[in-house]
């Protein structure tokens, strides 16, 4: 295997664990007034002054919703382009559609990302789209999901340089 092929795998996995531990984590958006609040695409948790924590699975916006479906397609397709490098060991000549099927998960990151922040104005938060109330805030199941987004971009700039033709 190709020493930039096994970074790009790498950088590609290491994008997939990311954006899965956002999708399982319940803080992407928190807040701490009246207790405790995370909301997040599967859970959302409340925590009402020293009551027990509560975790349900939320009635998600459109914008959420299409956020969640854009953030599991793009995982189902980074999870194909790494078992797409790994198979290019054998054969070389998968390395072209792992490159499209992972930019094809940059591209879904991407619109996750900006449609996202337009379920700002749910009830639950009552902000604007795009604005965030002073009292809430992006919490770390947000920041991993950035984090993967910039990490896909990266692997994708190095699966664009295994794809160049060699001379």
């Amino acid at each position: 295997m190709e020493k930039l092929t096994l970074i790009s795998g790498a950088l590609f996995l290491t994008a997939d664990i990311f954006a899965i531990i956002a999708l399982a984590l319940p803080f992407w958006i928190v807040t701490d007034v009246g207790g405790e609040t995370s909301l997040g695409l599967m859970w959302t948790c409340t925590t009402l002054y020293n009551r027990p924590k509560v975790c349900f699975s939320p009635d998600l916006t459109p914008e959420w919703m299409m956020a969640l479906v854009c953030i599991f397609i793009g995982c189902v397709c980074i999870t194909t382009t790494v078992v797409l490098l790994i198979s290019s060991h054998w054969d070389y000549n998968v390395v072209p559609y792992a490159r499209w099927v992972g930019f094809a998960a940059m591209v879904l990151f991407c619109l996750a990302a900006v449609i996202f922040p337009l379920g700002f104005s749910m009830s639950e938060i009552g902000g604007e789209p795009y604005q965030l109330p002073n009292s809430f805030q992006v919490g770390l199941s947000y920041i991993f999901f950035v984090l993967a987004l910039w990490i896909t971009v990266i692997s994708e700039l190095f699966a664009g340089k295994v794809c160049l033709p060699h001379f």
